[in-house]
């Protein structure tokens, strides 16, 4: 089976003008086509989402029109947005909304789904949306909308700014993409008002930034970003806020959201494999956005030198919403507008900065997570998450059915390049169930094709092993098929891949057609699409594991195990302890891990040689 949502790298999407013309072209021929007589421009099928949907249909006819003067245009721009006007924007409270702080303030606002009370909680959102395709619609008024028509479209906007911002609580529900999107609907809607008037709404969204958003950010990977419904990171969401920065950049010039889109970007770009895979977040764990981040990536990726656009996207929403059908749905049109305007080109070359939590060089990748233990390592087009055990979950040596991958400690870090190779050295002190201290040294090494890891550890009682990683998924084309396969993986010391012998949600099996993301919203607290996936993964008591046994001829004193990702010829590795510390010879390489009391300040030592 595939993985639904990862399809194909985003800079793959040709976004010359000529291309996006036909785009418009296309969503003109089916709107027109759609059009009812009472002005809708709604997909028949749209229930959920829908308050902004028509707005933004008839706010990408006005940017087409401004595009191509089409003279079938504005009639249907004008009936269009008169229905908005009449049938979608609605001033009574809606029953059962439960984030109200001002009772019965008849300020406008855009429902979730139509009938009152039916799911009032996505309300905030909606109407973000909705103040977002209204003003875009005011960005392309001139000489296509009437002044009347466009003056009570201002109002409906304002008003919308003002019940978010005055009769409900700012961000209900912690989501840092709709928070700065309604930051960048102030904003926008600030040009469009006299003066005075329009220089008070930008301060105070400026100021919304500073104090509800930027004040609250949460820390993850040494990085500091936007809360995603209560996480760190969601990468549906994610590279959502990346497009959100960088359009609030491009309208106010305000160097805070260049500098925290530059943040998002570099974190970005740690946290996804050569060929775009990423997975994990609040909200989705493998759902991808598509058009919606276009925008952010793109933009931020050549602000800071990196191949953004290699993130892999759901390609049915390549341009912009569509049904089942595949019929164009105008949620998020704001978005298509956005990236059409600007003219940033893709950066293709990957960055050539080192990163904490990345190591990378042509096709092999691994990402570290907060602990700098791996989160996904990439090679020969296989992704391996961390495997569990026990409810333990990671990459790291088990003793006696405990991990050892929590720190506790100072985890110390040394990256090195040298002739051709990019290696990493992870030093980590961690206690076992004895209470004993010990140090996990862990060595990555690269040639940009195979990927060796070696981790040596103080030497362990029992019979212990590392747990190397789960093979969850594999690229095929432009798709990513799951897989259980780890056939291009040998170890030092014997190596076989294990299943859960145990039965049930709690026990992941590789080889079943569960997805990843399937599991940890049926392992979360709340219902799909509320709970946290990230959280219900840590309820994961097994998994399928990649199991390899130590080294037989590892020094005395010590275990060490030593793994190859990737294809190669024999793999005999070779170790020696001496005062120099740890030597490591493969086929590749010649390695020296120096002792863990590391250098005068304590920092790991590291030589490598090809």
């Amino acid at each position: 089976m595939y993985l639904p949502r990862q399809l194909g790298p985003l800079h793959d999407l040709p976004d010359t003008p000529e291309a996006y013309d036909a785009v418009l072209s296309d969503v003109t021929e089916q709107a027109l086509a759609r059009l009812t007589p009472e002005g809708n421009l709604e997909h028949p099928d749209c229930v959920d989402d829908i308050g902004d949907t028509s707005l933004g249909i008839t706010s990408l006819l006005a940017f087409a029109w401004q595009r191509t003067k089409d003279d079938r245009l504005p009639e249907a721009v004008r009936r269009s947005l008169a229905f908005h006007l009449r049938e979608r924007v609605y001033t009574d409270d809606n029953p059962g909304y439960p984030n109200l702080s001002v009772r019965n303030s008849g300020l406008p606002y855009a429902r979730y789904t139509l009938a009152a009370g039916a799911h009032p909680i996505g309300d905030w959102p909606s109407t973000v949306w909705a103040l977002l395709q209204a003003v875009n619609v005011l960005d392309a008024a001139d000489g296509l909308v009437e002044d009347a028509q466009r003056a009570e479209l201002l109002d409906v906007a304002h008003g919308y700014w003002r019940w978010l911002t005055e009769a409900t609580f700012f961000n209900p529900q912690e989501a840092g993409n709709q928070a700065i999107g309604c930051v960048v609907g102030g904003l926008m809607l600030a040009r469009h008002l006299p003066p005075e008037r329009g220089e008070s709404v930008s301060a105070r969204a400026i100021e919304l930034y500073v104090e509800k958003i930027r004040a609250h950010r949460v820390a993850d990977r040494g990085a500091l970003l936007p809360p995603e419904h209560g996480g760190a990171y969601d990468n549906n969401y994610g590279p959502i806020s990346l497009s959100f920065l960088a359009q609030a950049h491009r309208v106010s010039g305000a160097e805070i959201f260049a500098e925290d889109g530059e943040a998002l970007a570099r974190y970005v770009d740690a946290r996804l494999t050569n060929g775009g895979f990423d997975n994990g977040g609040p909200r989705y764990s493998e759902q991808h956005s598509a058009f919606e981040s276009v925008l952010g990536l793109r933009y931020f990726g050549a602000r800071i030198g990196a191949d953004l656009g290699r993130y892999r996207a759901d390609s049915r929403w390549a341009r912009h919403a569509v049904k089942e059908d595949g019929g164009v749905d105008g949620h998020f049109a704001w978005m298509l507008v956005w990236q059409i305007q600007d003219t940033t080109r893709w950066h293709r070359e990957a960055s050539t900065a080192v990163a904490r939590h990345q190591l990378r060089a042509g096709t092999v990748s691994v990402a570290f997570d907060g602990r700098m233990t791996p989160a996904v390592v990439e090679a020969a087009g296989t992704y391996y998450l961390p495997a569990a055990v026990n409810r333990q979950h990671g990459f790291g040596p088990v003793v006696d059915g405990f991990l050892l991958c929590r720190p506790m400690g100072e985890v110390r870090v040394r990256d090195l390049r040298t002739g051709g190779l990019t290696a990493k050295l992870v030093t980590k002190p961690a206690v076992g169930r004895d209470h004993v201290l010990r140090h996990v040294r862990s060595l990555y090494v690269t040639d940009g094709t195979t990927l060796w890891t070696t981790v040596a550890v103080e030497r362990l009682p029992g019979a212990p092993y590392l747990l190397a990683g789960m093979p969850y998924a594999t690229d095929e084309g432009d798709r990513v098929r799951r897989t259980a396969d780890a056939a291009e993986v040998v170890a030092a010391g014997a190596l076989r891949l294990t299943h859960p012998e145990s039965q049930g949600i709690e026990h992941f099996d590789a080889r079943s057609e569960q997805t990843q993301e399937q599991a940890a919203f049926a392992l979360a607290a709340d219902p799909r699409g509320y709970g946290n996936p990230d959280e219900g993964w840590l309820h994961l008591v097994s998994s399928t594991a990649l199991e390899a046994e130590p080294a037989p001829d590892a020094p005395a004193d010590l275990h060490v195990f030593a793994v190859r990702y990737g294809p190669g010829g024999a793999f005999t590795p070779a170790f020696e302890h001496g005062t120099e510390g740890l030597t490591v010879r493969t086929e590749a390489f010649t390695a020296v891990i120096g002792d863990p009391a590391g250098d005068a300040h304590g920092e790991p030592e590291l030589t490598l040689r090809a």
